[in-house]
């Protein structure tokens, strides 16, 4: 199959930073696509113009109507890097499609700072909740973040300084490449720029005494969540965890969500890792909600229901966690919709949900375990240690056949 669909990167230079093929590609298109920018970098070439249409599967449907003519869609820098080029490598064969990159404004922004791409986070918040980079606010972190626009970089200030951050310094870079390429810098705690719509944010986070300080790994302390008594205790959190193994782009089933501890846990630990939590109380959706969106997962998805029920006709997961509400129907269908090399978790606390996992034991092997933790109390003018309640855990890897 010959290609026939062309995205080409571009950047603030227009057609003189493109390569060879890819003037001679748009030279002989016969139809462009792209935004304002992109058509008026490229208003030399001669040809049909198309601006993006929207929603995005509004542009798959104008491509799939294109199919036979020589098509290209311009992008800024690399399409391939937070842009359309991997929506494209879902809706079209790798035989249809020919990249042209450009560099990109992660690129020229780590350029620009002198910092070692290697040793930086590359985070966008285009077209994304912003709260989605708060896993990341840790000491001497250093991120590049591409911008919704010029807002972004004053809602991420806010963010910073609600954390404790509020000595991290703040470039925003706009234009690069161009003539217009401006520069802005201040700390946080001094942010007030008006900024340019197009723009990348550097930032070289710095705590202040008595900042939040958190990690990526499982086992926040919980006392960063708002719940009602029923959340898991964060040494089992990070035991659970481990055992589902979060990976890129994994779904979680959270069945018995409560406040959305293990969920927004298992989404922290892999930046595009998704969760669904079942739960039928509406205060402890809400709790769960507010959680995600305070500790860097807003994109937790939530849905009303009880197990088995709720289960019906949801995508597919690549690990379930079950901490509330097990019996033999609900585990049946998880055990039957869990994708091979999927990882399965029940936790139970009491003894009738444990004389089921002991079941489960003998008929599914897996492995059991029991978690007992302690913690140090202060008794009077001393200290002793105060055991919460064991936790009897359950948990297999499904085989691939």
């Amino acid at each position: 199959m010959k290609p026939w669909l062309n995205v080409i990167g571009i950047g603030e230079d227009g057609l003189l930073g493109l390569s060879e093929d890819a003037r001679n590609v748009l030279n002989n298109c016969d139809i462009i696509i792209g935004g304002d920018r992109h058509h008026n970098l490229s208003e030399e070439i001669t040809a049909v113009r198309l601006t993006w249409p929207s929603p995005f599967n509004a542009l798959i449907e104008k491509l799939i109507s294109l199919k036979g003519k020589k098509v290209v869609i311009l992008a800024t820098g690399d399409p391939l890097w937070f842009s359309i080029g991997a929506r494209l490598n879902h809706k079209f064969l790798a035989e249809e499609i020919t990249f042209y990159p450009q560099i990109s404004a992660f690129q020229l922004a780590a350029v620009r700072m002198k910092w070692s791409m290697a040793d930086t986070e590359m985070l966008t918040a285009h077209g994304r909740p912003v709260e989605q980079i708060l896993s990341f606010f840790q000491p001497n972190q250093k991120m590049i973040i591409l911008t919704s626009g010029s807002d972004t970089p004053n809602f991420i200030a806010k963010l910073l300084n609600e954390r404790g951050f509020g000595k991290s310094e703040m470039t925003v870079m706009s234009d690069m490449g161009s003539i217009e390429e401006k520069r802005f810098y201040a700390l946080a705690s001094g942010w007030s720029h008006t900024v340019p719509k197009f723009n990348t944010l550097a930032i070289n986070c710095i705590g202040s005494p008595g900042a939040q300080i958190t990690t990526r790994a499982a086992g926040l302390d919980d006392s960063l969540y708002e719940h009602d008594g029923n959340i898991t205790k964060k040494e089992v959190r990070a035991v659970t965890i481990s055992k589902l193994m979060p990976m890129r782009g994994a779904l979680l089933w959270d069945v018995g969500l409560g406040c959305g501890s293990v969920a927004i846990e298992w989404m922290r630990a892999g930046y595009d890792c998704r969760a669904l939590g079942i739960e039928p109380k509406k205060k402890r959706r809400e709790l769960a909600m507010k959680n995600a969106i305070a500790l860097g997962a807003p994109k937790l998805s939530i849905i009303e229901g009880s197990a088995p029920d709720a289960l019906d006709k949801l995508e597919r997961p690549d690990a379930i966690f079950i901490g509330g509400g097990f019996n033999q129907s609900t585990f049946d269908i998880c055990w039957r919709e869990l994708k091979p090399f999927g990882r399965i978790v029940v936790n139970a606390v009491t003894l009738e949900t444990e004389a089921e996992l002991f079941k489960l034991k003998e008929t599914q092997g897996g492995e059991l375990c029991r978690i007992s933790i302690q913690r140090s109390e202060a008794i009077g003018n001393r200290t002793g240690w105060r055991p919460l309640m064991q936790v009897t855990q359950w948990s297999k890897i499904k085989d691939a056949w």
